[in-house]
Formats: C-alpha cells, structure tokens, sequence
C-alpha cells in the first residue's frame, strides 16, 4: 500500500481508510529516533524495551543522538537491534537540534521520535507506522505516564513474560500529560481547532516527506518544554491529521519531584511566551491586541490586477486600519506592471506586514498562518476582519458577494487549503462552508480612490507637490535616495503616458 493525504473532514481521523492491527502487514522501514543525554541507565531500559517490538526487525533501525554528552554513548556491541549513534557538540538544551540531526541520519521513510527514558510497550512501534502506511501526512501521538521504575533493570525488562503494563503493576503513577485535552476535544475528533495541544514530542510518529515538508523541529527551542506542540501546529496547519494512538503507549521512567516539575513550570512559562510568536492560535497568544506577532494570524490577499498604484495603496492603507494588527498583507499582481509592484512595495517598504507577492504563493509566503482572508482592491468599513473571522465560526471557509456582483470575499481556514492543495479536492469536502451577507462586509460606496499620479485627482488626496515633499522628507542615506529617484522616474512616465 502506498501511503496517500488524507481526506477526513475537519481532524475526525476515524474516517481515513486504515488497516485493522489484525490485517496490518508491515512493509515500510522505519528509524526510531532517540535524543540522548548522560542517561545510561534509563537508555538501557529504553533500548530493552525496543527490543521486545513485534514490528519486523529488519524493517526498523534506532537512531541514538548523542547531545553531547561528556561520557559519549556507545551502541551496546551485543544488542540485537540495528543502532546507529549520532553526535552532536553540547550547545547547551539541544533537544530539538538533536532530533532534527536523527532524522536527517535516518534511513527509514517514517520516523518515530522516542524520549531516551521511556518504556515501550511491545506494539508500540506497529502502532504508529500502521497508521503511516496509509496516510502520507499524517502525526501520530503516542501517550505516556509518569511511573517509579526503581529496582527493574534491563534484564528485567527483556525477561518480562506479560506487559510492561502488568510488570508496573501497583506503582505510583502520574497521569498522562495530555489526557484533559483528548477529552476535551473527543479525542481530537471534534471540530476544536487545536488538536496539536496533544503532541507529545517524548512518542511522536511522521512520515520523513512530510516531516521535511514541516520543516522539522525549531532549533530556536533551547529550553524544555513547547517544540513538539510548535511542530504539531505547523503539521495541522499544512493539513496534517492528527491521531491520538492509546495503544503506542510509553511509560516515562520516575515521577518529577516537586522541585522538578517546579523548574519545568518555570521553563514552560518562558516557553510560552516565545510559542506566542508562533503558534497564530487565541489558546496560546491570547488577545494579543495591538500586537505584531512573527507569525500572523491572518493573512490578507489584496487583488491588485489592473488596478492603478494609488488604488492598491488605498486598499492596503484601508486594511491596515481596520483595527487588526495580528495580520499581514499581500499585495497580489499578475500583470506585467513590474515599476508599479516596485513602487507598492517601496511605498510599505518599513512595514514588516506588507508585501507583493504572486496569487499562487499565499499559502508558501505563510505556511504557518491559519486564516487566509482574500479581497477585491475596494474599501471596507472597519473591523471587516473581526465580522469575518466571526462569520466564519468552526465552517473551513465563509464567504460574502460583493454589493455590485463583481466578485466576493472570503475567509479560509489553511489546514483546509493545504488539505485540498495536497489531494486535488476542495475545501468544503473536508468541513462545512458557509455564506455571509453582503452586509457584513460594510463597503463604501465608493471603492479605493482611483486617480492620482495615475490620473485625476480626486477629491482631498494629497497634491503631487505635498506627495513629492514627504518622499523626501523620508529619504534615508543612498539606498533611501536611490528608491526615491526610482519612484521620481516611475511617476514622471506615468504622467507622461497620461497626458
């Protein structure tokens, strides 16, 4: 079987077409990557436990690396199980950078990501690539609990007659990291939007192309805490699904101490403050009112074809006001009118939110944005994005016609467009779509301001004089200079063609 994208409406990954365990006949390698770090004994217990796995064993390989720790690992000589170390030089928390290295040492096309001190049961490695052997972009999220190993010993572990579950029978126990959130969301079958709040990065499953297509791990996380759920939101964003496996089950070796899990909490919260940035989602940024995050919320795609420059400049100008700051603009053009794009994107050359940009790269320009709002180059009533954003409701798109039939404008939900990008659909065969009234758009009556350099003047614009002097007076050094003689030139030949 070769793996294919899924199809699912919204996350209800109950719907992919997916072999029984009792019909699953493995067929594709799969790398177990391993991060470690000065933990021998515990990686000793792991590695038993890997070797208990009923999935082929010619079939996986264990990826140890190595964050440099000061006593390197070395493969155990008599292990049965295929191992690979790799190293990587102490840079301090590498967790992300380590896991990232595994999988580009890896040969397997998916790969597992196993903490160094968990205990796995003996399915978990066929858990997590059944599920990869059909679905081509899929994450798989294995669970664990927190439990007292003390007195069991690798020889142990291999010994062990029945479950690791039964062998652990009786000990104190935590519970699992994520379990409120699988509730919450019916295991994440319902239509929340943040099923990537699940992701535990210590039991993770991916296919290696899709994993590349992510983009990895952010190495920028050098604390604990947040990666594996960054990686998570970035793979639901693309149109990933996300499958809670109960049955990929670890035991994560010692319960935290209070002072432990007290630094951890202390972590975190720095953590989550730098996810803010990237995570464009309310349950991890909050309001952020007024704020300019690394990855916007909202992307805003502007039709800017046959349109003259001063139009475009008005219906940027308008959507910049309209009281959303989380946001970005895209100024698109498929003309040939290459001084004009200069000239835009000059013009909001010091504003980081604009850009000209080509139809077809919205969703590349802004892989981690969720919403895409696009609209015609006219004027909107302000908190257009705010109407839009609460029209659309948990639908995957909503759109309005505008008040003179000539087009419309719409919001969509990422997931969905990369979903219908990735298998040839549309975005309403994998959730709801739904309709607004022109009324909530609020156009003006008259649409951007036509004219200008480009033509007549209309009524309260700014003269060619007063536009001439503050283009001067925003002359900064020899590039600023060189930018301004190239708009100097491009508006003289544009008045010249005028007249």
């Amino acid at each position: 079987m070769i793996p294919q994208p899924n199809a699912v409406r919204y996350n209800d990954w109950r719907m992919a077409d997916v072999a029984p365990p009792a019909a699953f006949a493995p067929s594709i390698a799969v790398s177990a990557i391993v991060p470690y770090y000065a933990a021998p004994r515990e990686l000793a217990l792991t590695l038993a436990a890997l070797e208990r796995q009923t999935y082929p064993r010619d079939l996986f390989e264990v990826v140890i690396v190595d964050d440099g720790s000061s006593a390197p690992f070395a493969a155990p000589p008599a292990s049965p199980l295929n191992i690979r170390v790799e190293r990587q030089d102490d840079r301090g928390f590498g967790l992300a950078r380590a896991r990232n290295a595994g999988a580009k040492a890896a040969d397997g096309d998916i790969l597992v990501f196993l903490d160094c001190d968990i205990l796995v049961e003996d399915d978990w490695l066929a858990a997590h690539a059944r599920w990869h052997h059909a679905v081509s972009d899929a994450l798989t999220l294995g669970l664990y609990a927190d439990v007292c190993v003390d007195g069991i010993d690798a020889d142990a572990v291999r010994r062990e007659t029945g479950s690791l579950a039964d062998a652990l029978a009786g000990r104190p126990t935590d519970p699992r990291p994520n379990e409120a959130h699988l509730i919450r969301t019916d295991n994440l079958t319902s239509k929340a939007d943040d099923p990537f709040r699940a992701a535990l990065g210590g039991n993770l499953g991916i296919g290696a192309d899709f994993f590349r297509e992510t983009g990895g791990f952010d190495e920028s996380f050098t604390r604990w805490g947040m990666e594996e759920i960054e990686l998570a939101y970035r793979a639901y964003t693309l149109g990933g699904l996300l499958i809670p496996l109960p049955d990929a089950f670890g035991w994560h070796q010692g319960r935290a101490s209070a002072e432990g899990r007290g630094e951890r909490m202390r972590q975190l919260r720095v953590q989550r403050a730098k996810t803010a940035n990237l995570i464009a989602h309310r349950g991890v940024r909050g309001d952020g009112a007024g704020r300019i995050f690394t990855v916007p919320q909202y992307v805003v795609s502007i039709d800017c074809e046959g349109i003259s420059a001063d139009d475009a400049l008005a219906a940027v100008a308008n959507i910049l006001a309209d009281g959303e700051s989380d946001l970005a603009v895209r100024i698109e053009s498929r003309s040939q009118d290459a001084e004009r794009d200069e000239w835009i994107a000059d013009a909001f050359g010091s504003d980081p939110r604009v850009r000209v940009s080509a139809a077809s790269r919205a969703l590349a320009d802004f892989p981690a944005s969720p919403f895409h709002i696009r609209i015609p180059a006219a004027t909107f009533g302000k908190g257009l994005i705010r109407r839009l954003r609460a029209g659309l409701g948990d639908a995957v798109v909503a759109s309005a016609p505008l008040p003179d039939g000539g087009g419309e404008v719409s919001i969509s939900r990422a997931w969905a467009l990369n979903r219908a990008r990735r298998t040839g659909k549309t975005p309403s065969d994998f959730g709801e779509v739904r309709a607004l009234p022109t009324s909530a758009l609020k156009v003006k009556a008259s649409s951007a301001p036509s004219g200008g350099l480009d033509g007549a003047e209309p009524a309260g614009y700014p003269s060619p004089f007063t536009r001439l002097r503050h283009r001067a007076r925003e002359i900064r050094g020899a590039g600023g200079a060189w930018r301004f003689a190239k708009w100097l030139a491009y508006v003289a030949r544009r008045e010249m063609r005028r007249r």
